[in-house]
């Protein structure tokens, strides 16, 4: 899979973007170039979609002879969701959630996503703390022009994210396809966190702590884009639940 988001969308934190990028005497793709080479490499079973000039997003089956791990993409009231792995209670989240038996998880993790936009009723980090198994995901809300990623604690899925030359933030996770735009200026998805267009990077697995950048040398002494790792030392401020409309932009500051 591979999503790209345009700056006006994402605002990534700033050690993700590194100088070495800018010294590299290699030529970045565009981050258009990455995406029909993703969509030439999977010409038999892969899609893309666009929204205007704020974010792209690609999708392939895995081959059925492979052994990859699950892929899965929804749209529902426009929000798109691309979902890497399998949930193991999600018989269970169905039911809670009142959803049929049929119900996948991109469509869970959809119909979760719009439950906390609209209505809030439990803070972010409860409700993916809730997911058992290994995954990861990153949905795009068009009417509100927001990302939302996030990646199990396990890491056994891979999600990687970086910073292309045009200032548009790429998340894949085939680390290849974001070298190829980033250079440098990428990193590993931290796990047991999610991202979100208003709030930033934060632990759900450890929400009372706030987070920090790691620097990052790669095997040429290159300073690359920086781990974020939570930060045991430094706690959140709590903040109070203030109505639905806050509840998206403070989620997982609640201990």
């Amino acid at each position: 899979m591979l999503a790209i988001f345009k700056k006006s969308v994402v605002d990534p934190p700033k050690e993700l973007q590194s100088p070495a990028s800018l010294q590299s005497s290699n030529r970045a793709s565009s981050p258009q170039d990455t995406m029909n080479h993703f969509l030439a490499s999977n010409s038999n079973n892969a899609f893309s979609i666009g929204f205007m000039d704020k974010a792209f997003l690609a999708y392939s089956k895995p081959s059925p002879s492979s052994n990859a791990q699950q892929r899965l993409f929804c749209g529902l009231n426009d929000i798109y969701c691309i979902f890497l792995g399998s949930l193991n209670n999600l018989w269970a989240l169905n039911k809670q959630y009142g959803l049929s038996k049929g119900t996948d998880e991109a469509m869970l993790v959809s119909e979760a996503y719009r439950t906390l936009r609209d209505r809030g009723p439990f803070p972010a980090h409860e409700v993916l703390k809730g997911l058992e198994g290994s995954f990861g995901f990153v949905i795009y809300d068009q009417k509100a022009a927001n990302v939302f990623v996030a990646l199990g604690a396990d890491e056994t899925v891979k999600l990687y994210w970086g910073i292309a030359s045009d200032v548009s933030v790429m998340i894949s996770d085939n680390v290849d396809h974001i070298k190829a735009s980033c250079l440098k200026s990428f990193a590993p998805f931290p796990a047991g966190c999610m991202y979100h267009s208003e709030s930033g990077l934060k632990s759900f697995e450890h929400p009372s702590y706030k987070m920090k950048a790691m620097p990052r040398v790669d095997s040429e002494g290159a300073m690359c884009g920086a781990y974020f790792k939570v930060d045991v030392y430094s706690k959140v401020n709590s903040m109070p639940r203030v109505g639905s409309s806050a509840n998206w932009a403070n989620w997982g500051q609640q201990a």
